[in-house]
């Protein structure tokens, strides 16, 4: 792992934010931009100033550029020393589709500087801030800084337990990685103290005496900006108010808070939207993710790609690609690999047992939570990744350590079973709902929009499959078999019970797809193989691939598996033969839904897609018929 301490000195060391900062702390000449190249009004000028309507209790106070021309800055007031740019009358584009000529109008401007061809309309107040060129703002209730503060940086973030024991320090550039391990390594006193003083350095950094709106950023209609950082080409439209925050923008990942949207002591990273009267306090928005429709975040850091509507998330980490799109709630969730779904009235969030609200739940990825369940804390589905908790289960506090499993309500009740217990169906994503992994994969591929983030979308990928085999053995290790186990005779099924045939049902699957995984590797090593220029031998499976740990992997699965006695031809022939059935059975499990939507929907099959038409459906087989060319190009030689 990467070291905290050395991490966040190169994020320092390369920030365009401190960068910006710092210039302000360290200005060279009498302005912050335009350093020694001001001079004072002319009597000239400050006769056209007066004559346009604007006042200034000093005009002394007042620096220009060399090239100023007072001709446009009309009905404005000055307070304080000011500096101001040039203003051509150049037609900018200042609100989408509408373009207004360049200069000061019908606002206050106090302490402040304004920068080359800055658009400023009707305005309340302008005080304290450096407002950098081709940037607008527009009827503007309140902009202000007051000196010394550190744009929502350095904030001690209560995530999990809201009474404290993993607070993670704010700061705008920080990942979802990074927070995981502060908020999960409480017994690394090296690596908290580490990133607490970094953290610490970046928030003295951060610290100001003025605040900024850099270039071709936009504020418009918004009732308060006050003490706050708005990056590059950012866009204020219609806020309540931001305060204390950082802003993070720029050309291409444009950041949006719009719609009524309260942001307050947060950082908001790149590409990312706060928008229809959503809140976001105290929080990190990491890049391009969403708050939207009244949705609600408070104390919480938010990952890549994630969405947040409607409901209310609290003391989180929330990693990429979770899809929260209905009023639902969500507190105190360590779930930094994300990849998950909240339904509608789910109540991940019984963390107050009456004496405190100090429990907490491990997600896993991919974990989906169906339509109103209810989660007890204390959980950890961490070690079940890309696991259902279906419609209307409420879960006793537990654990659970089988992957891609369902937790469903019982479909019967047995004696000496308590009725609190749910039943659980280890694999069963695998067996019965593989189109979910398939869809999974290929649509984080087309939403990712971050750029500072590196995604692995393969849900097969070593650390999963590791999960998967410790699944299967303890499943196998069963000594005495009964009709019915609970969590004394299979550790890690959680408060639930388990039937005999789903048990040998997962271990079927379980082994089915961790050989599919290993065999994917030889393919793997086979292209690498063709790649460097050398041919394919029969001989070659055993052959090591130097600094491919990926592939050492696979190799020794393929080894406790039994198959790498095989053949290469034999291997991909076994390949392509379960890559068919994968495709069948992702066209089944989505055929489902058709079979039942036809029996009560009377207008169904005109609604809907079938599924032979489905996008992931026509992928999956696209992605076998593809196989099957290369595997039959190949040229084997002696």
């Amino acid at each position: 792992m990467k070291d905290i301490k050395e991490e966040l000195s190169r994020i320092i060391g390369s920030s365009n934010f401190i960068s910006s900062i710092r210039a302000v702390k360290e200005k060279r000449g009498e302005s912050v931009l335009f350093g020694d190249s001001i001079r004072k009004l002319t009597e000239d000028e400050i006769k056209i100033l007066k004559g346009n309507g604007n006042y200034c209790n000093d005009w002394s106070l007042i620096a220009v550029v060399y090239d100023f021309n007072p001709g446009k800055i009309i009905n404005s007031l000055f307070f304080g020393k000011c500096v101001l740019g040039k203003f051509t009358g150049e037609t900018r584009d200042v609100a989408g589709s509408i373009s207004l000529p360049t200069g000061i109008y019908r606002s206050t401007i106090i302490n402040s500087e304004i920068g080359n061809e800055v658009f400023i309309l009707g305005n309340g107040s302008i005080s304290g801030y450096i407002i950098k060129s081709g940037a607008a703002v527009i009827n503007t209730v309140s902009l202000s800084h007051i000196a010394g503060g550190s744009f929502g940086n350095g904030l001690e973030l209560a995530i999990g337990i809201e009474t404290g024991g993993r607070e993670v320090l704010s700061f705008a550039e920080l990942t979802i990685d990074t927070a995981a391990r502060i908020a999960t390594e409480r017994d690394n006193e090296q690596v908290l103290s580490g990133y607490n003083r970094s953290v610490k350095d970046y928030t003295e950094a951060a610290k100001s005496s003025f605040g900024v709106v850099e270039k071709n950023a936009r504020i418009l209609n918004t009732v308060r900006v006050a003490n706050s950082y708005i990056g590059d080409y950012a866009v204020i439209n219609g806020a309540n108010v931001i305060e204390n925050s950082t802003i993070l923008s720029g050309s291409g990942e444009e950041t949006e808070i719009s719609g009524g949207a309260y942001v307050r002591n947060s950082c908001i990273q790149w590409g990312c939207s706060v928008s229809s009267m959503a809140i976001v306090d105290s929080s990190v928005l990491t890049e391009h993710s969403h708050v939207e429709r009244h949705g609600k975040v408070t104390e919480s850091i938010i990952g890549p790609n994630t969405e947040i509507a409607e409901g209310e998330v609290t003391s989180c980490i929330v990693g990429p690609f979770v899809g929260f799109h209905h009023q639902s709630l969500l507190i105190a969730a360590i779930w930094p690999e994300g990849r998950g779904n909240v339904g509608y009235g789910a109540n991940v969030g019984s963390n107050h047992t009456s004496k405190a609200p100090d429990q907490e739940i491990f997600c896993g990825e991919g974990t989906f939570f169906g339509l109103g369940v209810n989660i007890k804390f204390p959980s950890d589905f961490s070690a079940a990744p890309y696991s259902i908790i279906a419609t209307g289960v409420s879960t006793l506090p537990q654990k659970v350590e089988f992957p891609f499993s369902l937790i469903n309500e019982p479909a019967a009740h047995f004696p000496g079973i308590s009725p609190a217990y749910n039943e659980i169906f280890p694999a069963w994503v695998l067996s019965d709902n593989i189109y979910m992994i398939r869809r999974n994969e290929g649509k984080y591929r087309k939403r990712n929009k971050a750029k500072r983030t590196q995604f692995i979308y393969d849900v097969f990928r070593p650390d999963i499959i590791d999960r998967m085999i410790r699944a299967r053995e303890t499943l196998l290790s069963v000594r005495i078999k009964k009709d019915i186990y609970l969590d004394k005779d299979i550790r890690g099924i959680g408060k639930n019970f388990l039937l005999e045939k789903n048990r040998v049902k997962a271990i079927e699957t379980y082994s089915y797809y961790i050989r599919y995984y290993a065999l994917s590797g030889i393919k793997k090593m086979i292209d690498k193989i063709i790649g460097s220029g050398r041919k394919i031998r029969e001989s070659m499976l055993h052959d090591k691939l130097p600094e491919n740990k990926r592939w050492e992997h696979e190799h020794k699965i393929l080894c406790k598996e039994g198959l790498a006695d095989n053949g290469i031809k034999e291997n991909l022939k076994l390949l392509l033969e379960m890559e068919e059935k994968i495709a069948r059975s992702t066209g089944e499990s989505k055929a489902k839904d058709d079979k039942r939507g036809k029996r009560i929907i009377k207008d169904y099959t005109a609604a809907h897609k079938p599924a032979e038409e489905d996008s992931f459906v026509i992928e999956t087989w696209k992605k076998y018929h593809n196989l099957r060319k290369e595997i039959e190009s190949y040229e084997f030689c002696s």
